[in-house]
């Protein structure tokens, strides 16, 4: 569905608490599943140890040489015209198809559509190898094969459905090199972050410059994957987008990526959703990912900070899964070890019980006899001691065999974490965590912790100072930019730039943006990686004087 604004915006228009592990010994979490590319549609033969005309469809997928296959086929097709009666015919006759489609591999396909015996299945044939050649990205070849379909059996359902895929191609050969489009969520609960990543993108468009000669084509998603879906295929017919960007929602990104991929448009996504440049050799994606962070944090722990055993507090959602597994992977890799991990429900706000499991407090029995030694000192000692102090998860000192905890979840959780760290006893350690802790109150939530918090983003408070964009964007809004608008800023600017330096195809776009390499982007130089992930700035950030502020390390 269209946007209720303008569909071309141009220049000057601008206006669950689950124990994983508590100690020694944790059972890694389950890694959450990735989108993946069109599966390929399975192969085989068509044979039995029966009597041909006794075939039944189960029969179909045994092995057996291409010619046995093909005669069985053939006397499938017979069987369409000799049968006793008309449901008999239209029994072989879709048994046949059903072979064709799904049976058969591309040397046998091309068998069936040359030769006259297979008669009414030459035209599923020619079908069938012009999808195949849509797989390979070969439009060539798919276009001729469509042809021949419709030229086949003129006026049929498959040639009617030739003749739409036709047209898609025709429509995906016409480009307007200079016009961009766009699928974000502008209505609904997401639509006030579908804004302001438009607002980023236009103005990386050049948009806000008059004479810039760019266009933006855009679509709402309205944070439906279908929605996405018919918004790419309106783009590409009806604009003729070189390039589309988004989408920014997890849920509606692997079907802004797929279709765009299946049409041959590069696309730039801006979610974090993992797995997404593995649909395809044209999506590309420019957003601070979950690797992208855990790599700096570690790196910046180990490397710079020395430390080398950790403990994870996470949360039982998607994020708090994805981060820990990427955090777990990253810490091993690098010869380091987690001593801990404890998972935790999305709804909790007592860590009490949750850090009494991490530290090994809430499992008593274990350490009943280190219990009974220490209660005994202790009132030997002569000290007074209140009833609490005689619980055991307060009589036992807490087990801190780890150097840092990471937490990846918001600055309100770490911040309740920190101060239940703090009644346990938990001492000498530092918290780490993500781009979520780039908060103005993050000194004031992490309490005692607050000299020891480790954190990672590519907003910096320097940013604010030294990037241009911030400063047009300041002086065209009135409010500071967060990373979606300069992500969205950022993709535009490299399509814009990489267009008018003379990627005037998508072919040429996809190969330059193949090799990106020190973009000048708005927080400092964009590479492109193995995986078409645009690698970001990411620097390492602390609180001082309860200011966030660049880590200095100090050797």
């Amino acid at each position: 569905m269209k946007s209720a604004f303008p569909l071309l915006l141009t220049a000057g228009l601008l206006a669950s608490c689950t124990t994983v592990a508590t100690k020694r010994g944790p059972l890694k979490p389950a890694a959450t599943t990735a989108p993946s590319a069109k599966k390929p549609k399975a192969i085989g033969g068509l044979t039995s140890g029966k009597p041909p005309e006794q075939i039944e469809s189960e029969d179909l997928s045994v092995p057996a040489s291409s010619g046995d296959i093909l005669s069985q086929l053939k006397t499938l097709v017979n069987q369409t015209v000799q049968a006793p009666n008309k449901q008999d015919q239209e029994s072989f006759r879709l048994r046949a198809i059903d072979a064709v489609e799904n049976k058969l591999n591309e040397d046998q396909l091309e068998d069936v559509a040359d030769d006259s015996d297979f008669g009414f299945l030459r035209a599923h044939a020619m079908f069938r190898l012009g999808e195949m050649s849509l797989d390979r990205k070969d439009t060539s070849d798919a276009r001729k094969y469509f042809n021949s379909v419709t030229e086949f059996v003129p006026g049929g359902d498959l040639a009617l459905r030739a003749q739409e895929i036709i047209h898609q191609l025709d429509s995906a050969k016409n480009v307007q090199s200079q016009t961009v489009g766009v699928v974000l969520p502008l209505s609904g609960r997401n639509a006030p972050v579908g804004q302001r990543a438009l607002r980023g993108l236009e103005m990386g468009l050049g948009l806000h410059i008059p004479g810039s000669g760019f266009k933006l084509a855009v679509m709402d998603s309205e944070g439906n994957p279908d929605s996405a879906r018919r918004g790419v295929e309106r783009l590409v017919k009806e604009d003729n987008v070189i390039a589309i960007v988004g989408s920014l929602l997890s849920k509606t990104a692997p079907a802004v990526a797929a279709k765009s991929d299946e049409l041959g448009v590069p696309t730039i996504a801006l979610s974090q959703r993992s797995g997404l440049t593995e649909i395809g050799p044209t999506v590309f994606r420019n957003s601070l990912t979950g690797g992208m962070q855990v790599r700096a944090l570690v790196r910046t722990a180990m490397e710079d900070l020395g430390m080398k055993k950790f403990a994870i507090l996470y949360p039982n959602d998607p994020y708090g899964i994805e981060f820990t597994n990427i955090f777990w992977d990253e810490v091993l890799a690098r010869g380091g070890e987690i001593t801990a991990v404890q998972t935790y429900s999305v709804k909790e706000t007592d860590f009490r019980l949750v850090i009494q499991r991490l530290v090994g407090t809430y499992f008593g029995e274990a350490r009943q006899d280190e219990f009974n030694l220490r209660l005994k000192e202790l009132q030997q000692s002569g000290k007074k001691h209140s009833v609490r102090q005689s619980n055991l998860e307060n009589v036992l000192p807490p087990i801190v065999d780890f150097d840092g905890i990471f937490i990846p979840d918001s600055a309100r959780a770490m911040g309740q974490i920190s101060a239940m760290l703090s009644y346990n006893d938990v001492r000498g350690v530092k918290l780490l965590g993500t781009n979520l802790w780039n908060t103005k109150d993050i000194a004031k939530r992490a309490g005692n912790f607050a000299q020891n918090l480790v954190f990672v983003d590519s907003m910096t408070p320097a940013s604010h100072d030294r990037s241009r964009f911030m400063g047009e964007y300041r002086s065209l809004y009135n409010e500071e930019p967060s990373l979606i608008e300069v992500q969205a800023y950022d993709a535009g600017l490299i399509l814009r730039q990489l267009i008018a330096a003379g990627a005037s195809s998508r072919e040429e776009l996809v190969k330059k943006m193949s090799e990106l390499n020190r973009f000048p982007g708005s927080l400092g130089s964009l590479s492109i990686n193995a995986e078409r992930e645009i690698e970001r700035p990411v620097t390492a950030l602390t609180i001082e004087k309860g200011e966030v502020i660049p880590l200095r390390i100090r050797k």
